[in-house]
């Protein structure tokens, strides 16, 4: 009888462990709590069917996005509701909404969803965050209720303002970049949309916008910059075919290069031409002259020189096929595996299948001007607790070294002819020294060309205080005879005025 007894007592102890080991893991392990410093999430709360949690993330005063700017001016932040329904919970409110669209995203009680700069410092905006442990102590010990940190950003209002309003209402992009530390000045999607339409918490009005936008033939929602369709960067490119060139010894800045007004394609009946069938000024010209023209013929040639197998190599140098995240996550820019030397030619001139966003491009502009070393962008300055106390501070980071001072150095020569003297005169600023290269895409449609502009500046071109990559969508409402000189150079000088000047 007393084995019988030990033997209940022993099963009765044993489940008592197991109902302990199994309460212990759902409330200790897989849902944060406050005492958790090494978790910011646990499995439950990030679990989309766990309605606590959505409720709870919907009901926090959540923390503000901070432009860095001597206000700290907060471009998300967030309200109570006092009454109705929703008393005692919360609403955001985005100020200047399509104007920072694109970096902030929105926080959308309706769908319990979030997009952007609400997303990717979720956990620092809800005060969940790790480094926010001694926040929350704070709270639990004062019975306040929890409250988020703020995130504050590397975006220069003025340079944004400058962005939006040169593209106007027109489908594309600008980045701006400072060329010595890799922080995100600017970033601008056209056209934009108001991410307060989502903030509400009418789910018929949140679907009816949602809905609107989605179907907007010009992608609102898009963020052209970073993501959406990748755009053919062109003759921009051709900065990086002249960096592979320059490697591989196929070429000098004052070398004379052929420079037909055609070429015919090896294994093809095509003939490729320069841009509007135009001349590079005779069969024979200096390789700068090229450059600033913007020649294809000549950069047809040099890429089937250089070897695909070296542009590829080149192009990955730079940054292309590589995942990046500045926290929001950017679409890899793309170069193709080409078979034949045709298709290695129309590569080398930023056509074929080679496609890049805005900010890749932008960061191509960034090394030159940093003298062949290439900084990671960042978008997020510095971290800050609910009574915005710096918690964390991003550093700059070298991301790679495509190439050296001296191809830098003759990069630089070379962008800087073309805003003199070349296809990119649009982008001159008086009394700032601009350096640049143009681009201009077929897209292979009936619509018109993909336009570009990418480049530096300062008031001393050796010490520059911006980058920049300036694309517009070749579309229906394309302008006849559009060019990047033409159409993208004109944005790039207002957004290059603006940074220098501000």
């Amino acid at each position: 009888m007393n084995r019988q007894i030990r033997q209940v007592a022993f099963l009765v102890v044993v489940m008592f462990a197991a109902l302990a080991l199994s309460v212990t893991s759902v409330q200790g392990l897989a849902r944060p709590a406050i005492w958790e410093p090494w978790s910011a999430n646990g499995a439950l709360n990030s679990d989309p069917r766990n309605r606590r949690a959505v409720k709870r993330e919907f009901n926090t005063e959540r923390g503000p996005i901070l432009l860095a700017d001597t206000n700290k001016t907060a471009i998300a932040s967030t309200e109570k509701s006092e009454d109705g329904q929703d008393s005692g919970s919360y609403q955001r409110v985005y100020a200047n909404g399509p104007l920072y669209a694109p970096v902030t995203g929105y926080f959308s009680p309706a769908f319990a969803s979030m997009t952007g700069m609400e997303k990717e410092g979720n956990s620092v905006l809800n005060g969940d965050d790790p480094s926010l442990f001694s926040s929350r102590i704070k709270t639990l010990i004062t019975g306040d209720s929890q409250r988020g940190g703020a995130v504050e950003l590397t975006i220069k209002p003025e340079i944004q303002q400058a962005a939006y309003e040169a593209l106007g209402n027109r489908e594309g992009a600008v980045v701006a970049l400072d060329p010595s530390t890799g922080a995100i000045l600017a970033m601008v999607s056209s056209p934009s949309y108001d991410p307060s339409v989502f903030a509400t918490r009418d789910g018929n009005a949140a679907n009816e916008a949602n809905t609107n936008l989605s179907e907007d033939s010009s992608r609102p929602l898009d963020n052209r910059a970073i993501a959406g369709n990748l755009y053919p960067p062109g003759s921009t490119f051709k900065i990086i075919t002249t960096a592979a060139a320059l490697r591989t010894g196929k070429v000098t800045q004052d070398q004379e290069v052929d420079a037909p007004d055609t070429i015919t394609l090896p294994g093809t009946n095509h003939a490729l031409e320069n841009y509007g069938g135009e001349s590079c000024g005779g069969d024979r010209t200096s390789f700068s002259h090229a450059f600033a023209e913007s020649c294809n013929t000549p950069f047809a040639q040099l890429a089937m020189d250089v070897g695909d197998e070296e542009l590829a190599k080149e192009a990955k140098n730079w940054g292309f096929d590589s995942k990046l995240s500045i926290p929001l996550r950017v679409t890899p820019s793309t170069y193709p595996d080409n078979e034949t030397q045709a298709q290695t030619a129309k590569a080398g001139i930023g056509q074929e299948s080679v496609r890049a966003t805005p900010l890749m491009m932008a960061m191509v502009a960034a090394t030159v001007a940093n003298n062949g070393e290439q900084m990671t962008p960042y978008l997020v300055s510095r971290t800050l607790d609910p009574d915005l106390n710096e918690v964390s501070t991003t550093s700059k980071k070298v991301a790679r070294n495509p190439i050296d001072s001296n191809t830098a150095e003759t990069l630089t020569s070379l962008m800087q002819e073309t805003v003199a003297n070349g296809t990119g005169t649009s982008a001159q600023v008086s009394g700032v020294q601009v350096a640049g290269k143009t681009g201009t895409a077929e897209t292979g449609t009936d619509s018109g060309p993909t336009t570009w502009f990418v480049g530096f500046a300062g008031s001393d071109i050796s010490k520059p205080s911006i980058a920049l990559a300036v694309v517009l969508d070749g579309n229906d409402k394309t302008e006849d005879g559009a060019t990047g000189g033409k159409v993208a150079g004109p944005v790039a000088a207002e957004v290059i005025e603006a940074a220098v000047n501000q």
